[in-house]
């Protein structure tokens, strides 16, 4: 679902990038006054555990398409809103720079789009009313698996408005959305599956570290150091390794687009603002669709309406090599973050 920069307008980009601007630095602040020592490593582990699970698409079945984990809800049920917000910005933008997923005038409608919804939406108005004040295992199944898949379906949404508001893809609204929102519906109930599977195993190990279950009297049986080596160990695992099994179908949103014009992409603008970013996008991407650059490879970065992330033609060491790298620079960037703004409350 990550938007490339083919599908907006400097107008809607631009506002979009306020508004996601607007809501790190609300968090930031949010965080800034709750952080604590279990948190900060945390998001780091977290963070480097949903690039890699991103990486992974999944074929749905009957329709040539695929999708991958959006991850919002798992963060916020693990981080709390806020921290999650700020751990899925990281996460993306490690995404477009590095690896020319989504493009760089689209990057924050993604933020916005995979993160605000689960984490503000879906979480406080879904998952929190249905666990209520005592979670239990069937509570906490019931309220994961409605969220998510409320989430996704509120995400793509959000794509098919910011490129009818855009006005600059020759995509019908009604013929979009009714492609959009049924195939992101199937992605959404794989999403809530997972969700539920890891949520259940946080749960039963600690369930001190859920958001919503901050009053549970049992402890649970591991440390919270084994959990977060969990975490980093499928993180490693799956960029490294189960990444090699992706899905080569289009996902989604390329299958939706591809329904409507018969081809996956569309051609962005070279000129202006457009050319510009897909320039820089261009330079900075040092692994573009998580493989080894082609020699004297000149791509479009933000002509993939999903900006890259196809994998479909390189070789398996490249995707191992990205996997690890770019699940190493988001556990940095977000340990990175957490610690900053715990520098910053221990200051204050």
């Amino acid at each position: 679902m990550h938007m490339a920069d083919a599908l907006l307008s400097p107008a809607v980009g631009g506002t979009m990038w306020a508004a996601s601007a607007g809501t790190i630095a609300y968090c930031s602040a949010k965080v800034g006054s709750e952080l604590d020592d279990r948190k900060v490593p945390l998001m780091g582990v977290l963070g480097a555990f949903l690039f890699a699970a991103q990486m992974i698409n999944f074929t749905i079945p009957a329709t040539g398409s695929s999708g991958h984990l959006g991850g919002g809800l798992l963060l916020t049920i693990l981080l709390g809103p806020y921290a999650a917000f700020l751990t899925i910005a990281s996460v993306l933008v490690v995404q477009a720079l590095f690896f020319a997923d989504g493009g760089l005038l689209a990057l924050g409608c993604n933020i916005f789009n995979m993160g605000f919804f689960p984490a503000f939406i879906a979480y406080p108005f879904i998952y929190k009313k249905i666990v209520g004040n005592n979670p239990s295992q069937t509570r906490l199944t019931a309220a994961t698996m409605i969220a998510a898949v409320v989430g996704l379906q509120l995400g793509p949404f959000g794509v098919v408005l910011e490129t009818l508001f855009s006005g600059i893809s020759e995509l019908p609204f009604a013929t979009f959305v009714l492609l959009m929102q049924p195939i992101h519906l199937a992605i959404g109930i794989v999403e809530g599956f997972v969700t539920v599977a890891v949520v259940s195993f946080v749960y039963k190990a600690r369930p001190e570290i859920l958001q919503g279950a901050m009053e549970a009297r049992t402890i649970g049986n591991h440390p919270v150091r084994n959990v977060l080596l969990a975490f980093l160990a499928a993180a490693i695992l799956t960029g490294g390794i189960v990444s090699w099994f992706a899905s080569k179908n289009p996902d989604g949103l390329e299958w939706a687009i591809a329904k409507v014009t018969g081809k996956e992409e569309l051609n962005g603008s070279e000129k202006g603002l457009h050319g510009t970013l897909a320039a820089l996008q261009q330079k900075t991407a040092f692994l573009p669709d998580y493989a080894f650059r082609k020699p004297a490879e000149r791509e479009n970065a933000g002509g993939n309406p999903e900006g890259g992330k196809k994998m479909k033609g390189g070789s398996n060491l490249g995707t191992s090599v990205a996997g690890i790298i770019g699940t190493l620079m988001t556990l940095a960037l977000s340990f990175f973050s957490g610690f900053l703004l715990k520098k910053r409350k221990q200051v204050a």
